[in-house]
């Protein structure tokens, strides 16, 4: 399995979407649980939800791309831009111990 970064930026003023779609977006989180190492929202100036960013472990990058595709803020249009990027832990508690870091 691989650790994938999934980040997303809000599109302007969507604060009423993401919090209308928030509770489909915590159950999609709870049906992946095994899955998600790390999530949570990026903040504006103000400390208001504007993006947010998950660590996602999964076979592949076509599995972490179909995870992010299903989320019901993708599904609701809620992103101005997003990715999904391989990505390997080196420090901090996700990392692991690897003779090729």
């Amino acid at each position: 399995m691989a650790l994938f970064v999934i980040t997303w930026m809000d599109k302007p003023d969507s604060l009423e979407l993401r919090m209308a779609t928030r509770d489909d977006h915590f159950a999609h989180i709870a049906r992946h649980v095994d899955q998600v190492r790390l999530a949570g929202p990026f903040l504006d100036d103000e400390g208001r939800m504007a993006g947010s960013m998950i660590v996602f472990e999964a076979a592949d990058i076509e599995k972490a791309q179909a995870f992010h595709a299903s989320d019901p803020y993708a599904l609701a249009g809620l992103f101005e831009t997003s990715q999904v990027r391989p990505w390997r832990a080196t420090a901090g508690g996700l990392a692991q111990r690897s003779t090729d870091s």
